[in-house]
């Protein structure tokens, strides 16, 4: 009986688990059929920093015959994810809300919020920063009989490897947060480690992106000033352990 009696929250658990992912998959279906009718034009737009450093009479090409129909699709699913980043991350919310205390759930809120707009403006970084200086130092740098032609498909392939890298990246603040929330690592343990961290960044700098000197720094260089902010707010986060305690004896109190 007792058996029978455990397996019911847990099935109960998959259920709602289910639910929740096909939540978050209908929200990101929506944005798609909204905005797969601009799918050339969200190209053109993604497109635009390389295009504007090509030579005179340069253009992107197609060495596939099915990408120019498939490339531009390929990217506005991928946007329409971006799109429902905060309808994803809601969901999250509302599965492991009800395992959280209730002062844990005034602090994960502006947590989820934090994180969405920290990953929008890690992906406009890269957009508006960094790709005009990447593509700016490729062409500049090419050999004068070397006529420039990027495939979209390959061009597509680079640009969403950076827009991910550098919207993990700017999620750092969250991250340190969260780590101190937890209790798994201490602040003055991080000010402590902070040379380490400098040169880990540079290293995940050259991991995550194309190997270029450029956008290594440009992605290493903002992950230690996010460090330094996640650092800064962390001392308002006190451990999990720590809360649960004291609003236990708030409670018997």
């Amino acid at each position: 009986m007792s058996s029978v009696e455990d397996t019911q929250p847990l099935i109960s658990h998959l259920i709602e688990l289910r639910d929740r992912l096909l939540k978050a998959l209908m929200a990101v279906l929506v944005v798609f059929l909204a905005l797969v009718y601009f799918a050339n034009d969200i190209y053109t737009f993604v497109s635009a920093p390389l295009v504007s450093q090509l030579p005179t009479g340069a253009s992107m090409i197609a060495t596939d015959v099915a990408s120019p129909f498939f490339t531009p699709i390929k990217l506005t699913l991928v946007v329409s994810v971006f799109v429902a980043v905060p309808m994803i991350l809601y969901q999250v919310w509302a599965f492991v809300a009800p395992g959280l205390y209730k002062h844990e759930k005034r602090l994960v809120i502006p947590l989820l919020i934090s994180s969405s707009l920290l990953f929008y403006c890690g992906v406009a970084f890269a957009y508006f920063v960094v790709f005009p200086l990447v593509f700016g130092f490729f062409t500049s740098i090419a050999p004068v009989d070397v006529q420039i032609a990027t495939d979209i498909a390959s061009y597509l392939d680079f640009i969403l490897a950076l827009f991910m890298a550098f919207g993990i990246a700017f999620e750092i603040p969250v991250a340190i947060i969260l780590l101190v929330w937890t209790g798994a690592v201490d602040p003055d343990d991080l000010r402590k480690k902070r040379p380490y961290i400098v040169v880990a960044a540079f290293v995940v700098g050259m991991l995550l992106t194309p190997p270029d000197v450029i956008s290594q720094t440009l992605l290493a260089i903002p992950m230690c000033l996010l460090f330094e902010v996640g650092l800064f707010f962390s001392r308002f986060y006190k451990p999990r352990d720590e809360e649960s305690s004291e609003s236990e004896e708030q409670s018997q109190g």
